[in-house]
């Protein structure tokens, strides 16, 4: 279980950077294309990243969840069985 959500963290850490970097190389390249004075582009690149890295990282938990919950009950049911067979 503690591997499991270690690599949901994991999954989540990753994909946040990806997503940012994403943002910030598209902005500065976007600002360079524009010449425009002030890193326009970049600074509403990355803050409009938030909100999308907020989004992937509860898909990405929930996804992980709705794995992981059936493997525990399928446990469970076996371990109750395993009792009353004994």
């Amino acid at each position: 279980m503690n591997l499991a959500m270690a690599t949901v963290a994991g999954q989540a850490g990753c994909l946040t950077i990806v997503i940012i970097l994403a943002a910030l190389f598209l902005g500065l390249w976007l600002d360079n294309v524009f010449n425009t004075a002030r890193p326009v582009f970049t600074f509403g690149l990355v803050l409009g990243s938030v909100p999308i890295t907020l989004f992937v990282m509860v898909w990405v938990a929930r996804s992980a969840i709705s794995q992981i919950k059936p493997q525990e009950e399928d446990t469970n049911n076996m371990s109750k069985e395993e009792q009353t067979s004994e």
